[in-house]
C-alpha cells in the first residue's frame, strides 16, 4: 500500500464529494493501532487552541487523528502563513485536510492567491497531495448515481437508470438523498423500477437556456418550446419555468457584471456569448416579461396557457430585435 500523504488539500465546490474523497483515504489508509478520531472545523471562524494543539503536539500515547478543516479557503492570510511553516512537520499519527468548497472559472479553481503562493501549497501540488474536482458532470453525475446505487445494495431495471437520472439534480448530497429514498421502494431483490422515478419531488427542469439559445440563433425554437411545454395547463408549470427563466437571466446578468458563477465549465462560453447579445437592456427585458406574465395569470387577466403564448410571443420580438 502507499504511504499516505502527511496532509491533503481538497479542492472543489461540492462538499459531499470532497466528504466521500476523504472517507474513501481514510479507509484506504487505516492507522497503526485503532482507527481514525475525526475533528472538524470551520474556517469561517478562527481556529481553536485544540485544532494547534493536535496538530504540533504529539504525545506518547496519543489517538490518530484526522483533523478536518472546511472551508479552509475562508481562513484568514496570517492563519495560512502559520499553517503553512507546521505542515512543514511530520505530525505522526495526525492526518490534516483543507477543504476547499470554490467556484471554478474556465476550468480553474478561484482559491485566494496569498494561498496558492504559500510553500505547503507548492508542496501538495509537487507531491501530489492535492485533489482537485469541479464537481459533478453529465458523465461523472450518472457515475456517481450509479456508485450510490451499489452503497445501498440496489440496480436498475430495464428503462430505470435513464428515467431516474433524468430527475436528479448535479448536487452529490441530493442525489445520496433521493437514492436512499428511492432504496426504499426497490423490489424484493433490490430492483429499482422506472415508476420509483415518480417518488422524486422534482421534475426536469425545462430547458429554458436551450430554447434561448434557440431563438439566438434563428434556430428552431419552436421544436425546444414545444418539448418545454410538454405539461400544459398548470399554474406549477408556468411558475416552475418562470423561476428558471429568472434563474438564468440572474446568471447573464452576473457574466454581464464580471461575477465568478458556478456552473457547468463547458456551459460558460455558449452563456457568456448569450450575455453578450442581450446586453443588460435585454437581461432586463427578461426579467420585465417574467413580471408580466406572472402578473397575467395572479390577477386574473389570463390562464396559463394565454400567459406562456405571451411570455412566447415576448422572447421571439426580443431576440428579434438583436
Amino acid at each position: 500500500m502507499a504511504s499516505r500523504p502527511g496532509f491533503l488539500l481538497c479542492v472543489c465546490p461540492d462538499s459531499r464529494l470532497i466528504r466521500a474523497h476523504v472517507d474513501g483515504l481514510l479507509a484506504a489508509h487505516p492507522p497503526r493501532s485503532g482507527g481514525w478520531e475525526r475533528f472538524a472545523y470551520w474556517g469561517d471562524e478562527p481556529l481553536p487552541s485544540s485544532f494547534w494543539e493536535h496538530l504540533t503536539l504529539q504525545g506518547l500515547f496519543s489517538s490518530p487523528k484526522a483533523l478536518i478543516v472546511h472551508n479552509a479557503q475562508n481562513l484568514p492570510a496570517e492563519t495560512w502563513k502559520r499553517l503553512s511553516s507546521a505542515l512543514a512537520s511530520d505530525h505522526g499519527d495526525t492526518w490534516p485536510f483543507f477543504s476547499f468548497q470554490v467556484d471554478f472559472e474556465k476550468g480553474k479553481p478561484k482559491v485566494p492567491a496569498h494561498i496558492t503562493k504559500l510553500p505547503c501549497w507548492t508542496f501538495a501540488e509537487k507531491k501530489r497531495w492535492m485533489w482537485v474536482s469541479p464537481g459533478l458532470t453529465p458523465p461523472s453525475r450518472a457515475e456517481f448515481i450509479r456508485s450510490e446505487a451499489a452503497r445501498l445494495g440496489v440496480s436498475f431495471a430495464s428503462g430505470a437508470f435513464d428515467a431516474i437520472s433524468a430527475r436528479m439534480s448535479f448536487d452529490a448530497a441530493a442525489i445520496s438523498m433521493d437514492m436512499e429514498k428511492l432504496a426504499l421502494g426497490a423490489d424484493a431483490d433490490g430492483t429499482l423500477s422506472p415508476a420509483l422515478a415518480d417518488l422524486l419531488d422534482h421534475e426536469p427542469e425545462p430547458d429554458v437556456f436551450g430554447l434561448l439559445r434557440a431563438l439566438q440563433q434563428g434556430g428552431n425554437a419552436m421544436a425546444v418550446w414545444k418539448q418545454t411545454l410538454a405539461r400544459r395547463g398548470t399554474d406549477s408549470m408556468l411558475f416552475g419555468f418562470l423561476a428558471v427563466l429568472t434563474r438564468e437571466a440572474r446568471i447573464l446578468w452576473q457574466i454581464q457584471s464580471g461575477e465568478n458563477v458556478r456552473m457547468i465549465p463547458s456551459l460558460l462560453p455558449a452563456k457568456t456569448a448569450l450575455a453578450r447579445t442581450l446586453g443588460r437592456s435585454g437581461v432586463a427585458s427578461l426579467w420585465q416579461l417574467v413580471l408580466e406574465a406572472e402578473k397575467a395569470v395572479k390577477s386574473g387577466e389570463r390562464d396559463v396557457d394565454q400567459a406562456m403564448e405571451g411570455l412566447l410571443a415576448g422572447l421571439f420580438a426580443l431576440f428579434a430585435r438583436r
